[in-house]
């Protein structure tokens, strides 16, 4: 292809995932366009771009297929229903503004597919995650598991910013909106630092359900868990505790080690969820993923 042939190509394929990503206004995708390329192109690279793009598998194209082919098949993307999806914004860098929480790590996956398996553990119950990050478990749940409300927290500053926009990138509202739709659950977003707030704070929140994903990633911030979840029992004394659901990659035996020892040291008991079987997002398969359901 000649090098202007070349960008229009892939501002077409950026145009098409950022709109298939958002699972929003598929409807007004440039089919024109499309079908322009793929009859001028010599060779099938954009479909097979777009393919691999939207598929669970890679999809390995030999021979150009025809338009017609095209179009049917990303035709039938669209049928399928946006009132489930998730739209994020986040990151492209793993470490960016002196934080991970900027995107979506494996177990956040993982933890909003068994919450999507198990509703029932969520619906009609006050919810608070702990590390939310890009909010992909939360907005998940919120969608799909008909909580009460739902708190997403966080200590920065910057990963506060994105989560107020993906509640709102994905039709939410936020608490204080005095348009919210009483049929959603209320949203909060709460800064919450671990090593600093007080159980007298942690009471305000009055959760009957408690998750966190993907943040047992240093032995210091498992110490400053483990401390917010004695809080935690500690402002529901006269009252039922709440249900805790800790998800996280098995990367490091040792770390998952010091985690279930800290737990025996503050009194929690625990024992890990089965494994479920359905995989909706497209994490890496060999990782070792587990939930842990604590009793504070």
């Amino acid at each position: 292809m000649a090098p202007e042939e070349d960008t229009g190509t892939e501002l077409l394929l950026q145009s098409f995932e950022r709109r298939f990503l958002a699972a929003r206004a598929l409807r007004s995708f440039p089919w024109q366009s499309l079908e322009a390329k793929l009859r001028d192109s010599s060779d099938s690279e954009l479909l097979r771009n777009i393919l691999q793009k939207t598929v669970k598998h890679p999809v390995c194209v030999k021979h150009p297929p025809s338009v017609k082919y095209a179009r049917c098949f990303l035709s039938e993307l669209i049928k399928k229903p946006s009132e489930g999806s998730v739209t994020l914004s986040e990151s492209t860098a793993i470490i960016s503004h002196g934080t991970t929480g900027l995107v979506t790590w494996d177990a956040a996956l993982y933890l909003a597919e068994w919450a999507i398996e198990n509703p029932a553990a969520f619906t009609d119950r006050t919810v608070l995650e702990l590390g939310s990050g890009a909010g992909l478990t939360g907005l998940a749940i919120c969608k799909m598991c008909r909580p009460r409300a739902y708190i997403f927290s966080d200590c920065h500053s910057r990963v506060l910013e994105q989560l107020r926009g993906n509640v709102l990138l994905n039709g939410l509202s936020l608490e204080a909106d005095i348009t919210a739709n009483l049929d959603s659950p209320r949203v909060t977003v709460a800064q919450l630092d671990w090593d600093v707030t007080t159980v007298c704070q942690l009471s305000a929140f009055q959760p009957d359900v408690v998750i966190a994903a993907d943040v047992l990633y240093c032995p210091e911030a498992i110490v400053s868990l483990v401390g917010v979840l004695r809080r935690l029992a500690a402002c529901r004394e006269h009252q039922r505790a709440p249900e805790v659901y800790v998800a996280f990659t098995v990367r490091n035996p040792e770390t998952c080690q010091l985690f279930t020892t800290e737990l025996g040291r503050a009194g929690i008991r625990w024992e890990a969820e089965p494994r479920h079987d359905q995989k909706l997002f497209p994490y890496e398969e060999h990782l070792e993923m587990a939930i842990l359901n604590l009793t504070l």
